[in-house]
Parts: C-alpha cells; structure tokens; sequence
C-alpha cells in the first residue's frame, strides 16, 4: 500500500520546488525511471506505428492522438509529466526528461536527435545534488531542428523555428527563427 507521502517529491517538482537528492522519496524517482525504460523498451522495439503510439499512452499516462507520430527511439526518465498535442510530429533518438514537465503543443515538428530537458542542477557544489524543474512549454506551430537542445524552464513561442544544433537557454518570441549557441533570434516570420 502507498504512504501518503509517497507523491510529496512529484507534487514538490510538479510545483517547481527544488529537490535535494537526499529527499527520502528520492528512491520514488528510481522507481518510475524503472518503468518508464520498461515501456520506452517495448515503445522502441515496435515496429507498428499505431502499436506504439499507444505504448506511449501508456507511458505518459494520457491517449496520444491518432494525429501524432512519434518515431523510436525515444528516451526519457519519467514520462508522465510528458504532454503532446495533435499533429505532432518527433523524430527519431529523441531525449525528453520531463521530471519538470514538457508541454507540447498543437501542431509541433520535432527533428531528430532533439533534447529537452525541464531539469537542472546548481551550480553551487554544496547545492549541485539538488534537481531543480522548469517546466518546457512548446507552443503551437514550431518547429524544432535536427539536435537541438532546449533546458529547463523555456518557452518557445507560437510558429517560431529552431534552427538545427541550437541550444535554447531561454524563451524564444513567437514568430521567429532563433539559432546558435546559445540560441539569439536571427530572423522575424512574417
């Protein structure tokens, strides 16, 4: 039987609260790492686009739309704080660790070799072994080049693209293409 505790570090990240790696529900995020590579495992080994969307149901927690595709390999460390639109679209070897959540919008093209990370660590060495979520918000209509980057806590603006091999360190306006390291708006979308 659960504790009640048992989903204090979730609610702690899912309220974008730091969390020392000392948390006594630490061994949780284990547990879930556990069966999300269980599930990327079958997600990754089928060859059925439908088959495997919903294998990915099932690791996010949530019905995929029969409009979105998604191509193994895929890769995460939770899996249910992953939330995808319709119409979207992810390449192939992509990497979302979502302990810090990972929206998704309408109409999303992800290319291959994509990492999006909504969780951090300090720099500070007494502080380092604390994660520290920010929630990815991807806005309708983008577009996110072949392996891009994007960390914690950024949002990317409506129709805007990410120009391959960017890394995204923070929010990108809408209706724009942003590129480079770190990644600075070089052109307006009209």
């Amino acid at each position: 039987m659960k504790s009640n505790n048992e989903s204090e570090i979730h609610n702690k990240l899912n309220a974008g609260e730091a969390v020392s790696m000392n948390h006594p529900d630490i061994s949780e995020l284990g547990d879930d790492a556990s069966r999300a590579i269980s599930l990327l495992t079958k997600f990754n080994q089928e060859h059925d686009l439908v088959k495997a969307r919903s294998i990915l149901g099932e690791l996010i927690g949530k019905q995929v739309s029969d409009t979105t595709r998604v191509y193994p390999p895929l890769y995460t460390n939770y899996g249910k704080n992953i939330s995808l639109g319709e119409r979207v679209f992810i390449n192939h070897a992509c990497s979302i660790l979502d302990l810090g959540m990972v929206e998704i919008e309408d109409d999303v093209m992800i290319g291959p070799r994509v990492s999006i990370t909504s969780e951090n660590h300090p720099v500070p060495v007494r502080d380092r072994k604390t994660l520290v979520p920010g929630k990815v918000l991807i806005k309708k209509n983008v577009w996110i080049g072949a392996a891009v980057t994007i960390l914690p806590g950024v949002t990317i603006g409506e129709n805007s693209v990410v120009a391959a091999g960017a890394v995204v360190v923070k929010d990108v306006p809408a209706n724009c293409v942003v590129a480079g390291v770190p990644a600075k708006v070089i052109k307006q979308i009209e």
